[in-house]
């Protein structure tokens, strides 16, 4: 099997003193992609994965929580001039407003894509999946709910005309841990053909996935200098015990 990290990033800025939490800036981000190139990394579309039975040694995935303007901003451009592809999860009750779920964390509220400017992204170069219709805890919704919520985001997807991979990243990453609750949601994610479904977790992954729908991602902060994102590129968590 072969290592695969999936990397999460939300938010971007341009000044370096801003860099903290779920907001990364520029320069560190540009850092990081410089690192990756050098080592001989390669990412991957989610659907790429889907038909693939085996990856290159150093392999991996960049994904983007939000769609943020910021993205469109700092990380597209960058992603294109190093060469690298990613996947934006998309939250679609949001598209053309703000992050608004995290107004009761005290985050400042980031504007989010328009569905015109999703449209407009490079296919070559930006692979859009899910992150839910309204962003909910998926733990603490019934079945109904979390179906309802397919449905609505559904209904943005076609009306909106946009492609998109049946990928989903939980936001905040939460989704229901005990059985059968979990099986029955499991469940309820292949009925909608969802392929796969990430978590956090902040562990490196094992390429094929030996559970589609528990995949673990890497959560790259505003604080990560070059080598704390090494350290997180390797080993996942900061530390192992």
């Amino acid at each position: 099997m072969t290592r695969l990290p999936v990397l999460m990033y939300h938010n971007f800025c341009a000044e370096a003193e801003a860099s903290k939490g779920l907001t990364l800036a520029a320069s560190r981000f540009e850092q990081q992609l410089m690192y990756l190139r050098s080592k001989g990394y390669q990412s991957f579309f989610l659907s790429e994965l889907a038909a693939l039975p085996q990856l290159p040694r150093r392999s991996v995935v960049l994904t983007f929580d939000d769609v943020t303007v910021s993205q469109w901003e700092f990380a597209v451009p960058l992603l294109i001039k190093y060469g690298f592809k990613a996947v934006f999860f998309v939250p679609f009750a949001y598209l053309g407003t703000t992050d608004a779920w995290n107004a009761s964390l005290g985050a400042g509220a980031h504007p989010i894509m328009t569905a015109a400017q999703l449209r407009a992204l490079d296919p070559n170069v930006i692979e859009l999946a899910h992150h839910s219709f309204a962003h909910p805890r998926m733990a603490t919704l019934s079945l109904e709910a979390i179906q309802q919520d397919f449905d609505q985001a559904q209904q943005v997807i076609v009306a909106e005309q946009l492609p998109v991979f049946p990928a989903l990243a939980y936001p905040y990453g939460n989704y229901p841990r005990q059985h059968p609750a979990q099986t029955h949601f499991f469940t309820l994610l292949q009925k909608n053909g969802i392929a796969f479904g990430f978590r956090i977790g902040n562990r490196v992954s094992r390429f094929p996935w030996s559970h589609p729908y528990v995949i673990p991602r890497i959560d790259v902060k505003g604080e990560d200098h070059l080598l704390r994102f090494r350290w997180k590129l390797r080993w996942g968590r900061l530390r192992l015990w």
